[in-house]
């Protein structure tokens, strides 16, 4: 069956839009015209090539998207529903006109012998290494309800950590934002009124006055020069740290960080623990595991650290081990996997680590924020003091004489 999507006038001559599921389009114009719709255009849904396909905001596909649905899907399976008939359901019930397509398609290639993991693995860049290893898994194992349920639970928990990220940097650039919008407004439109009154006077000004009236007429005559500028010192930035090299200073200088340092360290830490707990109870060998695990890690030298253990576990040794020796996983960490190792309780001894983590994430984000916020005010209020002091210092000159 395929989504076709329509155009036409109902019988009031009113324009209705709306998508139709059918074995063809022959039978989706029949589906229409029935419920007395006069058709005017009709097109067969596809979804993007892999490289379009992608999990982003807006009209795309979001992970709030792909947890609700896959949340159903468990549900579904759960109650004993065949897997095509599923998602038929899943068709019925959802929202997003691309997502919509994209189980459609699924289910076509389920109807037509193919594994669920093989049909998802089709779409990388909605369904990823971890969902379709997952799933698969859960196939093979017979717990693909459990196994879905788990990664609706992981998504939703991915979320809630990066919207605890975005949410505590808010405030911060905000207020950098407007700090440096309402400084630009000063530098531009005040100071060079006040200028003109100094330049007729022809009388020599202090250094702090010098400096202002200078940057206020950079800013007035070459604007434009300082947004290319910005521009481009952050698409060079990108670009740097999109090498290897750039990669590896910028990750070391990231964890070198006061403060931001141990709260880089805390939220890989905490994704590696979940992540690998999930997979290891969804029934994916550990080998394989470790490998997802890696990809999620977002600093270089922690990467590393997690290959080093993965080839430990794959020569018959510790996975505590090469982490200690990296002495990026806290101790106690690597105490508590060691622990888990040992008494044959990995999983939830991960699980427990990485909710401990996921609390400490928190109140380091809380912290960040309350030490941003005084540091950012004295800035602002230190860049104010300087221009009024560049001005009341020569007003103060002239009203002496």
């Amino acid at each position: 069956m395929a989504i076709y999507a329509y155009q036409g006038i109902d019988k009031t001559g009113v324009e209705k839009k709306g998508t139709v599921t059918a074995e063809n389009e022959s039978m989706a114009k029949q589906k229409i015209r029935s419920s007395g719709i006069m058709l005017t255009k009709i097109k067969e849904q596809k979804s993007e090539s892999k490289a379009q396909a992608a999990i982003t905001f807006g009209n795309a596909i979001s992970i709030n998207d792909l947890s609700l649905m896959t949340r159903q899907l468990a549900t579904l399976i759960k109650a004993r529903i065949q897997i095509v008939e599923a998602f038929n359901a899943l068709i019925e019930q959802c929202e997003n006109p691309k997502l919509k397509v994209i189980l459609s398609e699924v289910r076509q290639k389920v109807n037509e012998g193919s594994s669920l993991a093989a049909a998802l693995s089709d779409y990388p860049k909605v369904f990823d290494n971890i969902y379709v290893n997952m799933v698969e898994a859960g196939e093979s194992s017979g717990t693909l309800d459990i196994v879905l349920l788990r990664l609706a639970e992981f998504t939703e928990s991915q979320v809630k950590l990066k919207n605890k990220v975005r949410g505590a940097m808010m405030y911060p650039i905000i207020m950098l934002l407007v700090g440096a919008s309402v400084m630009g407004i000063i530098l531009v439109l005040v100071i060079p009124k006040i200028t003109k009154i100094f330049i007729t006077l022809k009388k020599d000004l202090p250094l702090p006055t010098k400096i202002c009236i200078w940057a206020s007429a950079f800013l007035k005559s070459y604007w434009w020069a300082v947004i290319l500028g910005s521009i481009a010192l952050f698409w060079l930035f990108k670009k740097y740290i999109a090498t290897k090299k750039g990669k590896a200073n910028w990750d070391t200088f990231l964890l070198k960080m006061p403060i931001l340092g141990t709260l880089v360290t805390m939220i890989n830490v905490s994704r590696f623990c979940s992540t690998l707990a999930t997979l290891l109870n969804s029934g994916v060998p550990i080998l394989m595991a470790m490998r997802i695990v890696k990809n999620l890690i977002s600093n270089v030298h922690i990467q590393e650290a997690v290959e080093a253990s993965r080839v430990s576990i794959s020569e018959g040794s510790s996975m505590a081990g090469p982490l200690a020796s990296s002495k990026l996983f806290p101790v106690m960490v690597t105490h508590m996997i060691s622990l888990g190792e040992k008494s044959g309780e990995l999983e939830p001894m991960l699980k427990i680590i990485s909710e401990n983590y996921e609390d400490q994430v928190e109140s380091k984000l809380n912290g960040l924020t309350s030490v941003l916020e005084p540091i950012m005010m004295v800035g602002m209020g230190g860049a104010v003091a300087f221009i009024v002091m560049s001005v009341v210092i020569p007003m103060m000159e002239l009203n002496s004489v």
